[in-house]
């Protein structure tokens, strides 16, 4: 199918209330050429994942918690890589709001004047370390080690489909990982 730009946005069932909020807020102001999801998951699926259109979601064959954001995130990936002819993936959160309408109206007109733009968001430089992320989400390892890298932070971030490939080819490991956003960077 092609998409151009697909919008994924991290949720799970016990936060359906926040995906509601935001189909009834700033999902009613994206561009006509982005297709949004949000994302769910379900370890009673038959099939690794399935699209509802009628109700924008995807459902993944993944337990839908915390400790499981980069197996959803990457498998999120993946399904939207085996299903669709894109350019970009822009993946967000269910607590976001978005504070300016056009912004991906604008986005959009950034990168389709940008070549060679593969992934991006705000990015964060860190050093090797013990993360202190156990301290908010108790369910976290406490010495979760946490590699130098440079990477973009999970409240939004784009990623083209030559990157999605590139991810995908670790899948594997970042679906072992903890932390979803530090891993894609990774």
């Amino acid at each position: 199918i092609k998409q151009d730009y697909i919008l994924l946005i991290l949720n799970c069932k016990a936060y359906k209330h926040k995906a509601e909020s935001q189909k009834n807020t700033w999902l009613k102001t994206l561009p006509k050429n982005i297709k949004y999801y949000h994302v769910i998951g379900d370890t009673k699926l038959s099939k690794p994942y399935i699209f509802n259109d009628d109700e924008n979601i995807l459902y993944l064959k993944c337990k839908d918690n915390y400790n499981s954001l980069p197996k959803k995130v990457i498998n999120a990936f993946y399904a939207v890589n085996k299903e669709f002819d894109f350019k970009y993936i822009f993946k967000t959160d269910d607590d976001q709001k978005l504070i300016k309408p056009q912004f991906f109206h604008s986005f959009l007109n950034i990168l389709s004047n940008k070549k060679d733009c593969h992934y991006g968001g705000f990015s964060l430089y860190v050093q090797t370390h013990i993360s202190q992320y156990f301290y908010i989400h108790s369910c976290l390892p406490k010495k979760l080690v946490l590699k130098e890298t440079r990477y973009c932070n999970g409240r939004f971030y784009f990623l083209s489909n030559e990157a999605v490939n590139n991810v995908l080819m670790k899948k594997n490991i970042i679906e072992k990982d903890y932390i979803e956003d530090h891993s894609i960077g990774l």
